[in-house]
């Protein structure tokens, strides 16, 4: 199959997002198909791709990408990448990969022409929290992580207890992480927490560890990507995603998992079902909830063993071979 990849954003932006695309492009060329990937994303080093990567491209360059593809693939509807389905009608498909709605939940006009879109495309959610947000039918598939780089390394001491791991952003939740911290050291226990990731909040979230006396519990890191990122995984027990919001998924935890670590995560949204059976789960935004379960987990540490004996098989769904031939079936169907 001849696949167009319509993604806005893209490498050398680091996010979840551009990272399932990443591996699902990757795949689709490695099980024998043509690939072509349009950004809006510019970028200045030269990075290698098994496909070709057009960047901001012309309008009629992109009309001739449209016109050459079998599949219009894109991850998330992207209204600004429409158009040329309107000159150059072709098979469309797209992975709802959230929730088309405005930041407090409601519906803007680009959200209500959303989901009156999609209609007239083969639908993929990647949960089936997603699944039943979109107003129209769809194959759930869930996201792929990098088994490449993600996996247990025995020769690394798990001798560290918490890690967070994302954008410094209020919606992530780390200043919830931090006020069930002060609580658990309230009740004598004082864990260790690395903080990985940068944002706009890191300064207010410094500032908060020192108000809250835990500065000489938590370490806050920076970005760490790749190998680095999963050895630091490694060196951890356990996992927490307290994200404010309803995460549509959570590659995050699928991450976590494979470096071994037990996941503590927020229960609305997609992120229960990237979690499962490898991890608990708490209300959102529930400060209570959350430090009864770190409790829990910090003093059983019979639990953290019997959570980890799940991975691999909740890991084998998420394998990204097998879930890029899930969308290449997906494809395949929406060509004929």
């Amino acid at each position: 199959m001849k696949l167009l990849i319509y993604s806005p954003v893209f490498y050398p932006n680091i996010g979840g997002l551009e990272t399932i695309v990443s591996i699902l492009a990757h795949e689709f060329v490695y099980q024998g198909h043509e690939v072509k990937l349009v950004s809006q994303i510019s970028a200045t080093d030269s990075k290698f791709f098994p496909f070709e990567v057009f960047r901001q491209p012309k309008l009629q360059q992109f009309l001739k990408l449209t016109r050459w593809c079998e599949i219009y693939f894109q991850p998330n509807i992207s209204l600004k990448g429409i158009w040329p389905l309107l000159i150059t009608p072709k098979p469309w498909v797209i992975a709802h990969n959230g929730w088309y709605t405005r930041t407090d939940d409601n519906l803007g006009w680009q959200d209500y022409l959303k989901h009156f879109l999609i209609r007239f495309a083969t639908g993929i959610s990647v949960s089936q929290a997603v699944a039943e947000h979109v107003s129209t039918p769809s194959t759930v598939i869930p996201n792929p992580y990098q088994q490449d780089i993600f996996y247990e390394m025995p020769e690394i001491p798990r001798d560290k207890e918490l890690v967070f791991l994302g954008r410094l952003v209020s919606d992530k939740g780390v200043d919830l992480l931090l006020e069930a911290l002060a609580n658990l050291k309230a009740l004598g226990m004082t864990p260790g927490l690395t903080v990985i990731g940068s944002g706009p909040e890191e300064f207010k979230l410094r500032w908060q560890a020192k108000e809250l006396d835990l500065a000489n519990q938590v370490d806050f890191v920076g970005v760490k990507v790749d190998k680095e990122l999963a050895k630091l995984l490694n060196a951890h027990q356990i996992l927490v995603v307290p994200s404010r919001w309803r995460e549509p998924f959570g590659v995050v935890a699928l991450e976590g998992i494979a470096c071994g670590c037990v996941v503590i995560g927020s229960e609305e949204g997609g992120l229960k079902e990237a979690i499962g059976p490898c991890g608990t789960t708490f209300p959102n935004g529930d400060v209570k909830a959350l430090t009864h379960k770190l409790v829990d987990l910090l003093t059983k540490p019979e639990k953290l063993a019997t959570y980890r004996t799940q991975s691999q098989s909740h890991l084998s769904r998420h394998k990204k071979v097998e879930v890029a031939k899930a969308y290449l079936q997906v494809f395949e169907k929406a060509i004929q």
